[in-house]
């Protein structure tokens, strides 16, 4: 096995609905063209690091998917396997899906959906909290790329603002407070260093 190798995260390029300022979570909007040029400069970034990719895993989502499969073209490197499944998808905001944020916060109150949006563990209505989508995304990391890492493989994985916050919460240690204030930028990829353990022995952002 090598002495190291890599774990890219990447949330997807700004959607049509990020745009619009309107709840997403598994609604199924595609990249703006700013969100497709954030998905060409992430690539730009990731290709200076040189890593050879033994697989992408991805959401079921087309923003994640377009913006992965942007990164692979970018570094050249679009014959490996991509992975795709749900429990990678963005965390699902229920009724709140398709609203705006501003309208949402006029019917269900400012206080309100500021509890949905930043509380661990109280969902919007038909919908998920943080910690319903990390109970999702790191039985899924842990189980079935996890072990690619410890085999050595370096893995990219292109997905959502919530489900990567799952993911660093995880590999960062991080409390149920401390995930609250981290926010993931589109486009922005994170890289993680391993050495033969589940936890990293580096992290950079490459932004």
């Amino acid at each position: 096995m090598k002495d190291h190798n890599f774990l890219v995260l990447v949330r997807h390029g700004q959607s049509e609905w990020n745009a619009k300022n309107l709840f997403t979570g598994w609604k199924d909007p595609g990249l703006t063209d700013q969100g497709s040029e954030e998905a060409r400069n992430a690539a730009e970034l990731i290709k200076l690091r040189e890593i050879e990719f033994s697989a992408m895993y991805t959401s079921v989502l087309q923003r994640a998917q377009i913006t992965g499969q942007i990164i692979l073209q970018g570094i050249d490197q679009t014959g490996i396997p991509v992975i795709k499944d749900q429990a990678l998808n963005e965390r699902d905001y229920g009724d709140l899906a398709g609203l705006n944020k501003d309208d949402a916060r006029k019917q269900w109150g400012e206080e309100q959906v500021h509890i949905w949006r930043r509380s661990y563990d109280i969902p919007p209505p038909g919908g998920e909290s943080l910690k319903n989508t990390a109970e999702r995304v790191l039985p899924y990391f842990n189980e079935e790329i996890m072990p690619r890492l410890m085999a050595g493989e370096n893995i990219l994985i292109a997905a959502h603002g919530n489900s990567l916050r799952s993911l660093v919460m995880q590999l960062d240690q991080l409390s149920e407070e401390e995930v609250l204030s981290l926010e993931i930028p589109t486009g922005a990829p994170i890289l993680y260093c391993f050495s033969g353990e589940q936890r990293p022995s580096a992290k950079e952002n490459l932004f």
